[in-house]
């Protein structure tokens, strides 16, 4: 049995931007000082005339060389460290909005993939990646994710709103429709792309901003059936915990019954749904109503402390409370089906 972290990070160095044309150098993001801004950690990203926190929510026990991809050798020694096979890559500077203009975000998202691909080259096989989209142009993001399958992509890197749209917008049908012919799930991450949102709860923490936007997506994915309008599309809900899945399921079951529907106890297998949750989750009450086919686990391997979430799943296998066979579908089989791996 493998051990998949579902939810590994990079954190963006100024190595890189350099995959931009020249004709792009002037969106290029710089590294600014914040000593005053304390939640910043002492720098940030400045893009397109806006500050975004760099070096905030940085595990500490994650050697640099090893997070900033500086070192791909010391980032698989440590992978084997922890007894981790494959690692999943996600972004960190996209996790907030960032510009509104469709030719900035085009060429920071193609620098950013372009950065992956070397990474993912050197990687062995063990380090997979998402790719960011610029959505702010559909017909460049259709032809992103398809250039992106084609060099070790495995998933589609969303936020739980993508400015001022929900993700059950028909604006997202063609790329839902490409999602399902390259075989990639769209992978609902803890994030928003909506500066409204971003900013009126600046000066709280991360949960309304960036958690709520993910369960929100989910209840609407469902609600709107996405899922029955393309039945060859996966999702992921990433970093956002398990626990929310019993209470927004028996939300929406009030909601179906009031049109006159039932909400299937299986939805979300039949809708191939996956949740990434938390060794602190509940997990016996959350699996009866998620089903043990459609969990996985990350690590937040470059924000958190790594060891911590595989290896509670693991003790957690060996106290009984949870039968192995799903501890090992957790850990393997389940991402697996997730990213096609």
């Amino acid at each position: 049995m493998a051990t998949i972290d579902a939810d590994a990070h990079v954190l963006e160095t100024e190595r890189t931007w350099d995959y931009m044309l020249e004709s792009e150098r002037a969106f290029r993001p710089k590294i600014v000082a914040t000593p005053d801004v304390e939640e910043s950690g002492g720098e940030s990203w400045l893009i397109d005339g806006r500050l975004r926190e760099k070096a905030r929510n940085v595990g500490a026990d994650t050697p640099k060389a090893a997070r900033e991809m500086e070192d791909i050798e010391a980032r698989i020694k440590h992978m084997n460290e922890l007894e981790v096979d494959i690692q999943v890559l996600y972004p960190t500077v996209f996790l907030r909005p960032f510009t509104s203009r469709p030719e900035v975000e085009l060429a920071l998202c193609k620098s950013y993939n372009r950065w992956l691909v070397d990474i993912w080259r050197q990687g062995k096989g063990r380090l997979r990646w998402v790719v960011v989209l610029p959505l702010l142009s559909m017909e460049e993001a259709l032809a992103e994710a398809k250039w992106a399958k084609e060099n070790g992509a495995c998933g589609i890197f969303i936020r739980g709103l993508e400015g001022e749209r929900c993700l059950s917008d028909p604006y997202f049908y063609p790329l839902y429709e490409e999602a399902s012919r390259l075989d990639m799930p769209i992978c609902v991450h803890s994030a928003t792309g909506s500066f409204a949102v971003h900013d009126f709860f600046a000066r709280e923490c991360g949960f309304n901003k960036f958690k709520l936007a993910v369960v929100g997506s989910f209840h609407s994915v469902l609600f709107e059936g996405i899922p029955q309008r393309f039945p060859k599309l996966k999702f992921g809900f990433i970093e956002v915990s398990a626990q929310w899945i019993p209470y927004a399921l028996h939300d929406l079951a009030r909601r179906f019954q009031r049109k006159g529907k039932a909400l299937s106890k299986e939805v979300l297998r039949e809708s191939r749904i996956y949740v990434a949750c938390q060794t602190d989750d509940d997990l016996p009450y959350v699996l009866r109503y998620s089903g043990p086919d459609n969990i996985v686990i990350g690590s937040d391997y470059g924000h958190a402390d790594t060891a911590s979430e595989l290896e509670a799943l693991r003790t957690l296998k060996q106290s009984g409370e949870v039968g192995a066979s799903v501890i090992d579908k957790i850990l393997d089989d389940n991402p697996r089906a997730l990213y096609g791996l």
